[in-house]
């Protein structure tokens, strides 16, 4: 309670209209795609385009089943592809909903839970071990804080909150090091607690500038667009000129003026190549379907055949080819005797008491993943039981680098 008097906050009346003058603390994102709109995209495939083409031709032409046939195939890929992308928004949307933290503010004096989107410039957040970060903040308060910039830098330890002391001007403010007195937006308590004034919401935030960044960025078109364009301008250029010079010579030739457009319009569909778009559309549309059964969503099917024509990937890896965890590999004794630890070896009764020793320096509940893993292999050796409990924890700190327990 003594960290409400000493922080009064803004006031509710304030806080609205920051809210009202700054908008709403999320990141900028495109409108959910309605299903009309996702029709229309799909539609625009050229080869599906030349298929419905096709369809429609051939049922001028009163060949019932060969336009039966096309527009069948067509349909059926426009569906799956509809239904896949979608079901693909419905699920983005919801991860959306999810990943919207709460905050925990004091304005009038009082803590109040509100939705993150709600925090505004120069609320004062409270921070405890768990909470996901609102917005970007200036610590006026820490004790033993730490937190998981992972999301910014890349980096997977967490990184010490120190108070500014020195005046640090808001401008030099970047993502990373130890004992910086900024905490950014997305990033993650991992151990202490503190109370921050807020300095960036939204698209102001670190993470907001990286999401405007990339809203920048033209997306190539794939491949597989671009070569399916091609030979469909060079087919329908080819199929053109062909049906053009038989219209004109059976004219002029037999003078039937009307059978020669039709024979012309049969000559140019023969040259059209109709089962390209078909296996082409279907393809997209089952390998989209395929991948999401197993929990990768496809936004938009072409991004397969980008998918499937990679040669190089490129990882972090942190998280990605690794485990993300840490874990105890080998223990060294004051004499210099060393032993590898590993899943299936036993571990000599000589180092017990060094992994009951490091187990009981770090904390009764460890979040750190260093100590995570000394837990994890003191808890492997049934032998060692722990007893007590901890009375008092002395955090890392500048004057002493040691962390102690009593």
């Amino acid at each position: 309670m003594t960290d409400d008097i000493r922080f009064g906050g803004l006031t509710a009346n304030a806080a609205r209209t920051r809210l009202e003058t700054d908008g709403p603390n999320e990141l900028p994102r495109a409108g959910r795609r309605p299903i009309f709109r996702i029709a229309l995209e799909v539609l625009r495939e050229p080869m599906l385009a030349l298929l419905l083409a096709g369809g429609m031709a051939y049922l001028i032409l009163g060949d019932l089943t060969e336009a039966l046939v096309l527009l069948g195939f067509a349909t059926f890929s426009v569906a799956v592809t509809v239904i896949q992308e979608a079901r693909t928004e419905d699920v983005l949307e919801a991860l959306r909903d999810l990943s919207a933290p709460r905050a925990l503010v004091i304005r009038d004096g009082i803590r109040v839970r509100i939705s993150g989107r709600e925090v505004v410039r120069d609320d004062l957040i409270v921070l405890e071990q768990g909470d996901r970060i609102a917005a970007d903040a200036m610590l006026v308060e820490a004790v033993d804080l730490q937190t998981d910039e992972s999301l910014l830098t890349g980096e997977s330890l967490p990184v010490g909150k120190a108070v500014d002391k020195q005046n640090v001007a808001e401008d030099t403010r970047r993502p990373g090091g130890e004992g910086q007195p900024y905490v950014y937006s997305g990033s993650l308590v991992t151990r202490g607690s503190g109370i921050a004034r807020v300095l960036a919401t939204g698209p102001r935030s670190e993470i907001g500038r990286i999401g405007q960044s990339l809203a920048t960025l033209d997306a190539e078109a794939p491949r597989l667009r671009r070569e399916t364009t091609r030979i469909v301008t060079w087919c329908g250029i080819g199929g053109g000129a062909v049906a053009l010079l038989v219209v004109l010579l059976f004219g002029l030739l037999r003078g039937g003026w009307i059978e020669a457009v039709l024979a012309g319009i049969a000559i140019g569909m023969s040259m059209l190549p109709e089962e390209f778009p078909v296996v082409l559309t279907v393809f997209l549309a089952m390998g989209a379907w395929r991948i999401g059964k197993v929990g990768v969503l496809t936004r938009r099917a072409a991004a397969i055949e980008t998918l499937g024509s990679a040669t190089v990937l490129c990882t972090d890896k942190t998280g990605t080819l690794t485990e993300n965890s840490m874990s105890v590999a080998e223990l060294w004794l004051p004499t210099g005797e060393t032993h590898t630890v590993g899943p299936d070896v036993n571990v000599p009764g000589t180092y017990h008491g060094l992994l009951e020793k490091a187990a009981l320096a770090s904390a009764a509940e460890p979040t750190d993943p260093m100590e995570v893993a000394l837990h994890g292999a003191r808890k492997a050796i049934p032998a060692i039981v722990r007893s007590g409990t901890i009375v008092h924890a002395y955090a890392l700190r500048p004057d002493l680098l040691a962390m102690s327990n009593i």
